[in-house]
């Protein structure tokens, strides 16, 4: 399975599915339009280990809800995700069995290396 959840309004993204080009056979969900499942989100959780590898702590949300000083636990980082796409680090690209999450250089590189060998 090739599937990449994104953001189709974050320039970001749409940087990155432009250079992750082609994208054959890849299943593209953009998260605003069509919300994450609860199944989709705990397949994510099994292949990164953790929510917080998928929580995104730079969301403007993030600091409107004063969750720095919380510090929430993985059961309410899993609540938050579910509850808005915003709190998800984008993009999360999965190829088969790996999973790839965020956007810096070297897990864009990752991941088109899993998508195009």
């Amino acid at each position: 399975m090739k599937k990449i959840y994104h953001l189709s309004t974050c320039d970001t993204c749409k940087r990155i599915l432009k250079e992750l080009q082609p994208l054959d056979g890849v299943v593209l969900q953009d998260i605003k339009t069509e919300a994450m499942t609860t199944e989709q989100l705990e397949q994510m959780h099994k292949l990164a280990g953790s929510y917080e590898a998928l929580f995104s702590k730079r969301a403007r949300l993030y600091k409107e809800m004063g969750l720095k000083e919380k510090q929430p636990s993985e059961a309410e980082l899993k609540d938050l995700i579910l509850e808005h796409y915003t709190f998800l680090k984008r993009p999360v690209i999965i190829v088969n069995d790996q999973i790839f999450v965020g956007n810096s250089k070297k897990v864009v590189e990752a991941a088109k290396d899993a998508l195009h060998n």
